[in-house]
């Protein structure tokens, strides 16, 4: 941005302007620049175009000229206007002296735009596909999915980032409080934290959201907005203006230099003469009597003094303001009167300055450069100078060569004489021997002033006697700085009544002692104290003629008091100018005196000569004139309507801020609320008024879709309120009517809105953004509903209000997700159905034949669709809404029971279509009775005791059916039984336990709400699976039992794997019954009695038959070799047999075969139960009962023989069948105690006895014995 008071422009761009306004038409139909180009285009005066006209114009062309002529003027007047207000806006921008740049405003974040949602929601696809870089586990890749669809995808979210309501941080913190639900529900991890595993989640989701952006350009973007959001210069507060109030940057040039805004005692001048103005304008109300119509009639006399009271105030913050850095004089509070003066002439004497009241404080700058002309010092004489201001101290300069004497030494001075003496001394060494003092060659002594040259300048010095050198010149600069309380200084000539009697050229200083105190003070030489003062107070300054028989001075004028007149002479035209603007500002006068050579100039049109010594900014207010800006320039603030005026600036202001980068949400930068401030208090706008204003300007934009905080729209309508009613927060007790009238009118409009934005919660404040928002909505509606501010409204009101919102929102959020359901299954059925993209008049024609053509199962899915959507809908209000909310928890229950009522309308209709066979409807009831049951307030409700009347009946049909179904399934099954291994049993027992296990399960997951209900299913499944599993262990024993009988008593029978079988249905029956016939019996698990013992008992039972048909096989074994007893005729027999046939054959050992296949029995049937049978316990209990009843047989045959002598076959084939015997149930873990009992012992001892016998007798036992032997061993394997 340029520098306002520069004049770069002035050979170039303002005079293309001036040569383009200098081709416009003149004052009376002056019009814009901007359309000076457009003079084909209708707008030059009608009686330049009459004569190219050869007829009338017809009428719709004269009306169609008329409206463009109008049009064209009310945008002049529009421009006119916004121009003045610049104008107005400059001055408060310049010199502010009652409102500062807040700094304790939030800072606002960058708003989010369409473009911007698009791209994010690009990014975060483009994670979801795999697209970038970033490594993410499934967790985190989950709800980043439920985020994009959730949220980035919603309909409200898109509406609100249209309305500028979003903006980056509330996408940040919608995704933290989306995921702490899931981070909290996520199991412990040793060595990391929850907290680590938020902050990684949150640095990936920053990463995602930036995209390949490079952070520190976004870092600095950001920090950029931020600073222009904070404090702003007084360039980028005018360039912020001229956006607002549309004004180009050349006017703005024009008005900046002609207003001179960079001069701050012009600024003060101006605001002391508005001041002025504004008290005349109150006493001139006062005695004419036109009144604003108040409340009350004797609000009247309270308006002017309150009107006088905001003017003392402004005196008093522009009194406050800093003068100088010396004294200042500070002066009693004062009653402004209708006259110009600026102290009341009663207080004159207890206000008076004296001449010690006048501090000045002046900074001198010496530098002496060089002496020139000294030729009689031999070159290499040293030199130097020495420099003071009289009633200082001395300071000195560095040793020179008198060849070359040459410094640029510089020395600081301070002093409190206008008009210092400065001595500069020329110094040599003395060569002498005796000589106690340098012997001084030549002396300068000065009075600068601060309008004395700044540049380094020759002065003749006066020589001394000891130097020959008479033309002896130093170079040397002086720089007097002019105080900040000194406004103007130079020689006058002066005569007066009371001061400066005698008419005499003086020098003169303005001294601005205080905001309101300038004093003409007359100075001599040397001295700190003025000789004479005038206090300015009450003086009106102009120009003048020159006055007969006053000799000395050109330029006149005078200062003019009722009873005074000082007459003043400068020397140079120039010089009077200057004066006479400095006076001007400091007598705080209304006149403005304007120059004799201005009124020459306007008079006559040659006038170039005498404008010549006019100063610069005589030159660009002529300028401006030139311009048309004079009478913006020139305009008296008292003059105008504020108010009209504010209420246009603060419009625009705002449409401004609303459509800048920021989610303002309605709230002014801190830049803007400085500029309206100040225009405020300088232009006593009031501040009901304002705030009314900024009301229905925020309600406007509220009313189009417009994101306005609530707390802003508090701020002023508490303001407005506590105005109203008499409480005063600005001080001002009067009311208008108006302002009461609008504040109803307002209050009303802002309670519709309100009402509608509760109604709307969930569109108007999505995911419960802005934050705190919608509690600050309530809030303010409580507010809204008040009679008055000390009256609280009834919360019985409140709540009725609220409930009455909160019926409606139901409704609403009803019908919104229907229709989102049913685009939603329109756009499924396009994409399973292409059919219907045929076109789309054919889906409008055939949406009520579909209607009616809807199958019950298509039915059903859009319901369950239906409840997934009410379900998150209900879900989101607890997570976001639930907390603004929280003082009326009541209502959102009965909100969301109302919400759920108007679903079971379309849910009850869904069901009654469905078949009565058809179990389809239960995923339903689960998804909605698994959301009540953990909701505290909804669970057990209305609708959660509908749902279960609904669904009681239809859960105890399923339960019969199913229960008349598996019966029905274990007796076919276990008709056509083939008992081969399935899993754990046989196929009819696994679809058995799986059908049973399917429906308790199906049970336990229905979460039944009801306790006492809940208890009647548990106890009915319970006892089914009991009465199940009793008759599965019934049937099982039976086919065991048959089984066996139909089966082989010889060695070659074998156990099949369908005995294993049932063996592990009993077990598998077992398992089952604990975990589908456990009760809850307090803290234990008590297992249903009557099928565990019938289990047990079946099992019993089936060992004792598998064991009798073990004893029968050795029963038949030992059936064989008993025909071998001693005594009888087949032994005798056989015997002979033998002997005779082993002479000439080679006869097989008898007896081995049968041995032999048994112990193959045996082992075969030990392995097949080990590895077919899955319980351990059971395959045990079996072996021991086997080998006990088999071992106690063999003693039982053996004590039968006990009077006989065994045969040595019989003898063989016992040894072998008992060691073996022994031996296998050893290895198939049989207990000591059990293999040696006393009847394995008998056995033993006999069959040792025997072996001993037979050992001595003809052909022995053939390596068969009792004793354990490797090598039998061996042979056995």
């Amino acid at each position: 941005m340029l520098d306002p008071s520069s004049s770069e422009e002035e050979s170039d761009g303002i005079v293309e302007e001036e040569s383009k306004e200098a081709m416009a038409p003149q004052a009376g139909t002056r019009i814009s620049p901007s359309r000076t180009t457009e003079s084909s285009g209708g707008l030059a005066p009608s009686s330049s175009r009459s004569s190219a006209r050869p007829t009338s114009p017809s009428p719709s062309a004269a009306s169609e000229e008329k409206e463009d002529l109008e049009k064209m003027q009310r945008e002049e007047d529009d421009r006119k206007k916004k121009l003045q207000l610049y104008v107005f806006v400059m001055r408060c921008v310049a010199y502010p002296f009652n409102a500062k740049q807040p700094t304790d405003m939030a800072r606002r974040q960058q708003k989010i735009a369409k473009q911007q949602l698009q791209q994010t929601k690009d990014r975060f696809q483009a994670f979801l596909n795999g697209d970038t870089q970033i490594v993410a586990d499934e967790a985190f890749i989950n709800a980043v999915q439920s985020y994009n669809e959730v949220f980035l995808k919603s309909d409200r979210v898109a509406k609100m980032v249209q309305s500028g309501g979003f903006s980056a941080n509330d996408f940040r913190e919608v995704f933290k409080r989306h995921i702490e639900k899931r981070v909290r529900s996520l199991p412990e991890i040793d060595g990391l934290s929850k907290e680590t595993v938020l902050s990684s989640w949150m640095a990936k989701f920053d990463t995602i959201y930036r995209g390949d952006e490079d952070p520190r350009k976004a870092q600095q973007r950001m920090t950029a907005s931020a600073a222009s959001e904070l404090i702003l210069s007084k360039d980028q507060l005018y360039e912020m203006f001229q956006n607002i109030l549309g004004i180009k940057k050349f006017e703005h040039q024009l008005l900046y230099q002609a207003c001179q805004l960079d001069n701050l005692d012009e600024q003060a001048a101006q605001i002391r003469r508005e001041l002025d103005g504004r008290l005349q304008m109150a006493d001139q109300i006062a005695r004419g009597g036109k009144f604003p119509k108040f409340v009350s009639k004797e609000m009247e006399a309270m308006f002017i003094e309150e009107l006088k009271s905001s003017v003392n105030q402004l005196m008093a913050n522009l009194e406050s303001m800093p003068v100088s850095k010396g004294g200042e004089f500070k002066l009693q509070k004062m009653k402004r009167g209708h006259n110009t003066s600026i102290i009341d002439m009663g207080q004159e004497d207890e206000n008076t300055l004296s001449k010690s009241d006048v501090v000045l404080s002046f900074t001198l700058e010496v530098v002496i450069m060089e002496v020139v002309g000294l030729k009689s010092l031999a070159p290499n004489r040293i030199v130097y100078c020495t420099m003071e201001v009289e009633g200082g101290e001395k300071l000195q300069t560095d040793q020179a060569e008198a060849s070359k004497p040459t410094w640029g030494t510089q020395g600081d001075f301070t002093t409190t004489h206008p008009l210092p003496g400065v001595k500069v001394k020329l110094f040599t060494e003395s060569t002498g021997v005796l000589a106690l003092e340098d012997k001084e060659l030549g002396r300068v002594v000065l009075h600068p002033t601060p309008n004395s040259p700044k540049q380094s300048e020759l002065h003749k010095m006066t020589v001394t006697k000891a130097c020959p050198d008479q033309d002896l010149r130093i170079k040397l600069a002086i720089r007097m700085d002019k105080p900040q309380n000194m406004k103007h200084c130079g020689y006058l000539w002066a005569f007066g009544k009371n001061v400066w009697k005698r008419w005499k050229k003086r020098f003169f200083v303005l001294v601005q002692v205080s905001q309101y105190t300038f004093a003409m003070c007359s100075y001599r030489e040397k001295k700190s104290e003025p000789q004479e003062l005038l206090q300015l107070d009450g003086y009106t300054v102009d120009y003048s003629d020159p006055q007969p028989g006053l000799d000395g001075g050109r330029a006149f004028f005078n200062a003019v008091k009722e009873g005074d007149t000082v007459i003043f002479a400068s020397d140079d035209e120039q010089d009077r100018i200057l004066w006479v603007q400095a006076m001007y500002r400091a007598t705080g006068q209304s006149h403005k005196p304007v120059p004799p050579t201005q009124v020459q100039k306007l008079n006559s049109k040659g006038g170039a000569s005498a404008q010549m010594d006019a100063p610069i900014s005589q030159f660009y207010a002529d300028r401006a004139q030139k311009h048309g800006m004079d009478e913006f320039i020139s305009a008296n603030p008292c003059s105008f309507d504020h108010a009209s005026l504010f209420e246009m600036v603060q419009r625009l202001t705002l449409d401004h801020r609303l459509n800048d980068t920021f989610c303002c949400l309605g709230w002014f930068s801190p830049g803007q609320v400085f500029v309206l401030d100040e225009y405020c208090a300088r232009n006593g706008v009031r501040g009901c008024h304002r705030h009314l204003c900024y009301l229905r300007d925020l309600l406007e934009r509220a009313e189009s879709g417009v994101i306005i905080d609530p707390t802003l729209l508090h701020y002023s309508f508490a303001f407005c309120a506590s105005h109203v009613h008499g409480n005063r927060p600005d001080g001002l007790s009067t009311v208008k009517v108006d302002e009461k009238e609008r504040f109803e009118d307002i209050k009303e409009r802002l309670r519709v809105i309100l009402e509608n934005q509760i109604v709307n919660f969930r569109y108007c404040f999505p995911f419960g953004r802005p934050e705190g928002a919608l509690k600050a909505t309530l809030s303010l509606l409580e507010r809204v509903l008040m009679k008055d501010i000390v009256t609280p409204v009834p919360p019985e009101e409140v709540k009725g209000v609220i409930r009455k919102c909160l019926e409606q929102a139901a409704q609403l959020n009803y019908e919104r997700i229907q229709e989102y359901a049913t685009i939603e299954g329109k756009k499924r059925e396009m994409y399973e159905h292409p059919v219907f993209c045929l076109a789309s008049q054919v889906m409008d024609l055939t949406i009520q034949n579909v209607g009616r053509l809807v199958t019950p199962a298509k039915k059903l899915e859009e319901t369950i669709r239906l409840a997934e959507l009410v379900i998150e809908v209900l879900q989101q209000n607890q997570e976001h809404h639930a907390e603004a909310f929280a003082w009326w928890t009541d209502l959102m229950v009965e909100h969301a029971e109302n919400f759920l009522a108007l679903y079971a309308i379309d849910m009850d209709a869904a069901l009654e279509i469905q078949s009565p066979e058809s179990w389809d409807s239960f995923p339903l009831f689960q998804l909605l009775n698994d959301f009540l049951r953990t909701d505290y307030h909804l669970c057990n409700g209305k609708f959660h005791k509908h749902l279960q009347d609904l669904y009681a009946p239809l859960v105890v049909r399923y339960v019969d059916l199913m229960e008349s179904s598996i019966a029905q399934s274990i007796h076919k099954g276990f008709e056509r039984e083939s008992w081969e291994p399935v899993n754990n049993g046989s196929g009819t027992s696994e679809d058995l336990f799986w059908k049973l296990d399917a429906l308790q399960t199906f049970i336990r997951d229905l979460h039944w709400p009801e306790e006492e209900f809940a208890k009647h299913l548990e106890s009915r499944i319970q006892l089914m699976s009991s009465n199940m599993i009793e008759n599965c262990v019934k049937r099982t024993k039976m086919a065991f039992e048959s089984k066996l009988t139909k089966s082989s008593k010889s060695t070659d029978f074998r156990i099949s794997p369908s005995l294993c079988t049932m063996f592990n249905v009993m077990v598998d029956a077992k398992d089952q019954s604990a975990k589908l016939c456990a009760m809850e019996m307090g803290q234990e698990k008590q297992y249903h009695t009557q099928v565990d013992e019938l289990i047990e008992e079946s099992v019993k039972e089936m060992i004792q038959f598998l064991v009798a048909k073990f004893v029968a096989i050795l029963e038949g074994v030992l059936a064989k070799i008993s025909r071998y007893d001693e005594g009888t005729l087949f032994s005798s027999f056989l015997s002979f047999t033998v002997k005779a046939a082993s002479k000439y054959v080679d006869v097989p050992k008898p007896g081995m075969d049968v041995a032999d296949g048994y112990v193959t029995f045996v082992r075969h049937s030990q392995d097949m139960l080990r590895d077919k049978v899955n319980e351990e316990v059971y395959i045990e209990r079996l072996f021991d009962q086997w080998y006990t009843a088999t071992m106690n047989l063999l003693g039982t045959w053996l004590t039968e023989r006990m009077e006989q002598q065994l045969h040595v076959y019989q003898l063989k084939i016992l040894i072998r069948i008992t060691k073996k015997k022994y031996r296998d149930f050893r290895l198939q873990g049989v207990l000591d105690s059990t293999l040696n009992s006393k009847m394995y012992d008998t056995v033993r001892n006999r069959l040792t006895i025997e072996e001993a016998t037979a050992s001595v007798r003809e052909g022995g036992m053939q390596g068969i014995s009792m004793k354990d032997s490797d090598e039998e061993d061996e042979d056995d394997d």
